[in-house]
């Protein structure tokens, strides 16, 4: 494809092939920001971002997984390793309180004592106290990890945290999807068909989901392409349940793997690329949490939403740094030519009735 050819079938709303995003990946900055604002706006209102005020919560840093890429595992009863009470995830959830958080995010590691059904009462516990918030209780890769440990089908602990009151596990431990990558940096966790059974699994209990990738590792532009592909194809076999697609970056700090941070332009190029190519997600979210005010520059290619972040170990541990001075970041948004709109969580997307 040539960028004409591309410009042609985003006005007409033609998916593009996966043969586009080379061409992409090749034009100028200005071009990828016309084009990924264009389609932007053909989706949400233009000139205005939404956003929430969040934290994550991570209630136990003990994993088993030995991603060489994690900062904050640690190993069984290693010093350091930890697992909160329900006391002290409260602590955590009245602090975001106090900054006028409306969603709580959970996240954790692959604890090999932790059963599902110990999630589902932990969450439980959480929402009963709690009845104005929202949480999103876990990830996929836990949930495929926890299902494991207690010899369980993805389809019976998905039932098990709905019949709890779960509403969300996100798509969290996504990473790049491409055997290749997890085969390099993370062979204990959870494999692509492992992760994608199991968010299936999640969609069909009528829970919520969502998308998530982090690039900035060593991964190629065919892995990150191959990536995409294989989300942009899940979620038209889910029927669009996904409502939204975020991207971070790889922080290198403290970590076995190392290396360096990508820059804010490479960034904002790939948000600019999976606006594009991700046509069948409504929402593309920038990260402040490991880019700061810089995040809010991916407004102009195709981001439409970002969260205000009050917490989470697991970035600051690879030297994410989470600032409080919430309106210097939406004075960010507002210099890039958006107004911060403070939004309510996404809703959970359910299949429409058959008949």
């Amino acid at each position: 494809m040539q960028l004409d050819d591309i410009r042609e079938a985003l006005e007409e709303r033609r998916p593009l092939p996966a043969s586009a995003i080379p061409v992409l990946w090749e034009a100028p900055d200005e071009v990828l920001s016309e084009l990924a604002t264009a389609e932007r706006d053909r989706r949400h209102p233009p000139g205005r971002a939404t956003y929430l005020v969040m934290a994550i919560v991570n209630y136990t840093n003990v994993c088993v997984a030995r991603c060489d890429y994690c900062a904050f595992y640690r190993l069984p009863n290693k010093p350091g390793s930890y697992l909160l009470t329900l006391e002290e995830v409260c602590e955590r959830i009245d602090l975001l309180r106090s900054f006028g958080g409306r969603m709580v995010g959970f996240n954790g590691g692959f604890h090999p004592k932790l059963r599902i059904r110990d999630y589902a009462e932990l969450f439980a516990a959480v929402r009963a106290r709690y009845p104005d918030m929202a949480f999103y209780e876990m990830t996929v890769a836990e949930f495929v990890y926890s299902c494991k440990v207690s010899q369980v089908s993805f389809a019976h602990g998905a039932r098990v945290l709905a019949d709890h009151g779960v509403r969300w596990v996100t798509g969290g431990g996504a990473e790049i999807l491409v055997p290749s990558f997890r085969e390099r940096h993370s062979p204990l966790k959870t494999t692509v068909d492992e992760f994608y059974e199991a968010q299936r699994a999640i969609l069909e209990a009528g829970l919520g989901s969502t998308a998530t990738m982090v690039i900035g590792f060593d991964e190629t532009l065919e892995e990150r392409i191959e990536h995409l592909v294989r989300l942009r194809d899940f979620q038209d076999q889910v029927g669009g349940l996904l409502p939204s697609f975020l991207c971070w970056t790889y922080k290198p700090y403290n970590t076995e793997l190392g290396g360096g941070e990508i820059g804010t332009r490479e960034y904002l190029r790939w948000l600019a690329v999976c606006r594009l190519f991700l046509h069948n997600i409504d929402h593309v979210r920038a990260s402040v949490l490991t880019r700061n005010e810089d995040a809010l520059l991916g407004l102009r290619y195709g981001a439409d939403d970002f969260d205000l972040p009050t917490e989470d170990e697991v970035t600051r541990s690879a030297g994410a740094t989470i600032h409080h001075d919430f309106e210097r970041i939406l004075q960010a948004a507002r210099a890039a030519g958006y107004e911060p709109t403070l939004r309510e969580p996404f809703p959970v997307r359910t299949r429409p009735a058959v008949g």
